[in-house]
């Protein structure tokens, strides 16, 4: 992408100018120009920007260790294997040892759950990976919000950058030809300190324009994981924005899909499962397993039964366990009014916020910054006929590059509101395409 500064701009305070020559010199060591890049439609960089992104390997793991703790959720405890050595003496009543040698015990203990915990268990498992696919859901789904808006950044950017560059070079072209000749009197010294003064506001203009361009490249870039320099362009097409479905439509889709309502939502569902587990949880597991005692000293004795085992709950850890389980049901439950409350909320505001910006963008027509670049090309001609005054040569070029630049936020704006709108309720609304104005 080459810079929008020309090399023949005499005026420019030292700033200005080392952050040009940075600029500039940076944009010449991309190793090729953005105008040579193909364009790569919207859909293909967002399924791209989903596929590639390394930030989404985090959520998926996620998900593989919910998967994990829900085939260990189904599965008893590992037996205990006890094995008992010791020596043994024998003595009669006088103390004289009789005889001498090695007793030893073994034994296999398995635990067996109180009935239904396995599944209490299973079920609370089951939430957790729903909520670690909800998690990469959400993820996803705002990373897509991300790359189309950055997406229309980054057209939007290249877009001021052209409107900038050409009245740039038009305030450029008429310095040199107003410098190249002897000034005869007050008015041509005057109009050209005002065209001066005029291209320095546009360099300003057209360095941050630059800027935003990079800045909405790079993340892009950070995005799809390639380097951040290297060059993409955005395919342009028709913009064109649903209808707002009514409130109560809105605010039930969003009670429906929103992402962050449905998990808090399975938040709850979990800790009604954990209090059950905890209440089930105070009665204990009974350990069960066969045992072999051999003793060799005097008699020959050999021992063969089975044990069993069982806790006795009288430290109060059980009931304790149910009380914090109760208490995290019931922040649970707030939770799940504070996500309504505040999701009911968004969706009224970005409502709102997309109902007003969608209008007026609707109010530009489609042509409107063609007829005012058509405008501000017709005055320049003019002028140098001298058909033109000075300040309607400046002011139609000031209208043109502002005509543009709030084009572009307008729709922006638009698509900001729209793709909240979308990510809270799930509806499409179409805020996905690119207008070229």
């Amino acid at each position: 992408m080459k810079s929008s500064v020309s090399s023949r701009h005499t005026l420019v305070s030292p700033a200005y100018g080392l952050i040009l020559f940075a600029l500039a010199t940076g944009l010449r060591a991309q190793p090729a120009p953005a105008e040579a890049t193909p364009p790569v439609s919207l859909s293909a960089l967002v399924g791209e920007i989903t596929a590639k992104n390394p930030e989404r390997q985090f959520y998926q793991e996620e998900i593989n260790a919910a998967k994990a703790g829900l085939r260990l959720s189904s599965r008893l405890n590992d037996p205990e294997l006890s094995f008992d050595i010791g020596r043994k003496s024998l003595k009669d009543s006088t103390g004289v040892r009789i005889d001498e040698g090695a007793v030893w015990s073994v034994s296999v203990t398995q635990t067996f759950e109180w009935p239904g915990r396995l599944s209490l268990r299973k079920a609370i498992a089951n939430r957790q990976l729903e909520l670690a696919e909800l998690g990469v859901a959400r993820f996803e789904n705002a990373l897509s919000a991300r790359a189309r808006s950055l997406a229309f950044g980054l057209y939007s950017a290249n877009a001021k950058a052209d409107a900038i560059r050409q009245v740039s070079d038009r305030f450029a072209a008429l310095k040199e030809t107003f410098l190249s000749r002897d000034p005869a009197g007050v008015t041509p010294l005057l109009e050209t300190r005002v065209i001066e003064a005029s291209e320095l506001t546009l360099q300003r203009r057209a360095t941050e324009a630059e800027l935003a361009v990079q800045s909405a490249l790079i993340e892009l870039n950070q995005l799809r994981g390639v380097a951040p320099d290297a060059p993409l362009r955005v395919a342009a097409s028709a913009l064109a924005f649903n209808s707002v479905p009514e409130t109560t439509t809105l605010l039930a889709a969003a009670r429906e899909n929103n992402f962050d309502y449905k998990m808090r939502r399975v938040e709850l569902e979990q800790q009604g499962y954990a209090v059950r587990l905890a209440r089930n949880e105070r009665y204990p597991g009974i350990s069960v397993g066969p045992f072999l005692s051999k003793d060799n000293v005097g008699d020959r004795e050999t021992i063969v039964g089975i044990g069993l085992s069982v806790p006795l709950p009288i430290s109060g850890r059980t009931g304790a366990n149910v009380d914090i389980a109760s208490a995290r049901r019931r922040q649970a439950e707030t939770a799940v009014l504070i996500a309504l409350r505040e999701l009911d909320r968004e969706v009224m505001t970005a409502a709102q916020a997309f109902a007003i910006k969608r209008s007026e963008s609707g109010r530009w027509t489609p042509d409107a910054a063609v007829k005012f670049r058509e405008a501000a090309e017709l005055a320049d001609r003019h002028y140098r006929l001298g058909a033109v005054p000075i300040a309607t040569y400046v002011e139609l070029q000031k209208s043109y590059l502002d005509a543009v630049e709030s084009l572009l936020d307008t729709q922006s704006e638009a698509l900001a509101a729209g793709l909240k709108l979308q990510q809270l309720t799930g509806l499409d609304l179409n805020p996905v395409q690119i207008s070229q104005p």
